[in-house]
């Protein structure tokens, strides 16, 4: 007897969300009025859902009322925070697609972003960690300075009209967060109520960029449709109620905060509670136990922080229930503390990308703890899923193939780009993941590798060949191959050999100083190797895996059992 095919498709007994994000925000603020939506602890902010639907009307009428309309892009450069949460929901009503942009990005890759989806409004905070914002802006485009905010003519961002700063003082150039709603009236209000009424939930709404192979980031542009549903499904697998408080020391600009954080509790009532503007084991733990937190996100070197904190026994997580760990495989013992240490006892497992709103596969809170420390769950409603050959034939289960998946989770396409569109989403609606998977008889899934060099360090994806593209750019390299390397810590990390122009000379130091400031610093690589020649196939390919081998012998690395 043959074997099944490893093809599934999710359930459809609950039915796909109809309503714009604005919609589902409206209805849960007439649902929810007067329960808790927004904690932010290092702002002191704790606002009901209809305080904070209020205070996403004001912004969003204020936008409006300058000048912005549906289908204009508008790029939000922060951290963790309040004015994030009401960007988002805010851009949502009016229409206006919301550009996440990372907050580890520096001039080269703001710049990049910002041009690329043509960006009318920019709002940014002042500083955060070592980035000063305002500063970086102005030395990409001198001409804030001396423009009246709002009106921004600049050579270098030709595109960008209005720069809205977050926090009370001022900046030359700039309007300020709280003066946009401010600028809220009757008026502006009603055109926001026309606007809203004429979106859909097919309309873009959301950009993320995601680090591309051919070296520039991709806009991964994603609907109404696309993410509240997501958001929604996480939380239906993880039984979220209007009950539960879910503690996000993730990234909103990331999928995992924006989407299966802030969209799945608005869209059970739930209340979204953030312990710092950037992840710190301390706040984290210390929200938990104060907040009486039921839930718990984190990539899985958060998880292993916040275990691995000292004072960790003197807090209290027995509130906590369930949770979800993403964005890298999970060392067994590092799950199993989870369950035990954290009371985590439906504790859930994501799978996904960007270009999928992100999940397409997630373990519930009632599989075997076998399943949940070795597999990454089953797939999610209204998925499709097929693991393939490279004939691009379905393969047996328990096969292994690259993971491909379409339905309402997939995105538009890449903005301004039908190339890298058309290569990553065939013709019968398949996203190509790139990861190679095994799918089990009973529709577990296993993810066992890369189809592509991908690496993926702290729960960040990141794709050589853009640092690779970057460091071209020194005078002095004439070649340079960009890899992953195991770490204890952030899961790899990044290595890069490079071989140098004849007769010039460079240090580790050098090329680091070099990408620092330009790059992300995730980014930026930990080892640097100078070598004479790259290992090469008979056909002149590089042999990554070779150089990887070596660099752990080198080093003294070795690979970690992970889930």
């Amino acid at each position: 007897m043959a074997k099944a095919l490893s093809i599934v498709s999710g359930n459809t007994d609950l039915p796909l969300l109809k309503q714009t994000i604005g919609e589902a925000m409206d209805a849960a603020a007439d649902k929810y009025a007067d329960r808790p939506a927004l904690i932010v602890r290092h702002q002191s902010i704790n606002w009901s859902y209809a305080e904070l639907n209020k205070k996403v009307d004001d912004f969003a009428a204020g936008l409006l009322s300058l000048g912005f309309q549906a289908g204009d892009r508008v790029g939000v450069w922060a951290p963790n925070c309040s004015e994030w949460i009401v960007a988002q929901y805010a851009t949502a009503k009016a229409g206006i697609i919301q550009v996440n942009i990372n907050p580890a990005y520096r001039l080269h890759e703001l710049e990049y972003v910002l041009n690329k989806v043509s960006c009318k409004g920019l709002i940014t905070a002042a500083q955060f960690k070592s980035s000063d914002y305002i500063d970086m802006l102005y030395q990409l485009a001198p001409e804030i300075k001396t423009s009246k905010a709002g009106e921004l003519k600049s050579a270098k961002l030709p595109h960008l009209q209005c720069l809205i700063r977050l926090g009370e003082e001022k900046s030359d150039g700039f309007l300020n967060f709280e003066d946009i709603s401010a600028a809220a009236n009757e008026e502006s209000l009603e055109r926001l109520r026309d606007c809203s009424s004429g979106l859909t939930a097919e309309s873009p709404i959301n950009i993320q960029f995601t680090s591309g192979t051919t070296g520039s980031p991709k806009g991964a542009t994603l609907t109404h449709k696309n993410i509240l549903n997501n958001g929604y499904f996480v939380g239906e697998a993880m039984k979220f109620t209007e009950q539960d408080r879910l503690c996000i020391p993730v990234p909103l600009y990331h999928c995992f905060g924006m989407v299966m954080g802030s969209l799945n509790c608005v869209t059970h009532g739930a209340c979204m509670v953030f312990p710092n503007d950037g992840f710190d084991p301390e706040s984290t733990l210390k929200t938990i136990s104060e907040e009486k937190c039921t839930a718990l996100f984190g990539v899985p070197t958060m998880f292993i922080a916040e275990l691995d904190y000292p004072e960790f026994k003197n807090y209290d997580m027995t509130s906590l229930r369930t949770g979800c760990m993403a964005g890298a495989s999970c060392p067994i013992e590092i799950m199993k503390k989870v369950f035990d240490d954290m009371h985590m006892s439906e504790v859930t497992i994501a799978y996904g990308m960007t270009e999928t709103s992100p999940v397409s596969f997630q373990s519930s809170t009632d599989d075997p703890m076998e399943r949940r420390v070795s597999t990454v769950g089953r797939v999610h409603p209204h998925v499709e899923v097929k693991i393939i050959n490279e004939q691009g034939e379905t393969v047996a289960r328990g096969e292994k193939g690259e993971f491909c998946t379409r339905g309402y989770s997939v995105m538009t396409g890449y903005w301004d780009d039908d190339e890298r569109s058309e290569e990553a989403i065939d013709a019968e609606g398949w996203m190509h993941t790139g990861d190679l998977a095994i799918l089990d008889d009973e529709g577990y899934c296993n993810i066992v590798g890369r189809v592509k060099d991908m690496v993926i360090r702290g729960g960040e994806n990141v794709y050589p060949r853009e640092i690779e593209e970057f460091i071209y750019t020194n005078d002095k390299v004439q070649d340079v191959s960009v890899f992953g390397v195991p770490d204890d810590k952030y899961g790899e990390e990044i290595c890069a050999w490079i071989k140098l122009k004849s007769d010039l000379q460079a240090d580790e130091e050098e090329i680091k100083n070099f990408c620092k400031g330009q790059i992300a610093h995730y980014k930026v690589p930990r080892y640097i190797k100078f070598v004479e020649d790259f290992p090469m196939t008979v056909t002149g390919k590089i042999q990554k895996f070779a150089m990887r081998d070596f660099m752990i012998d080198e080093l003294g690395l070795q690979e970690k059992e992970t889930a």
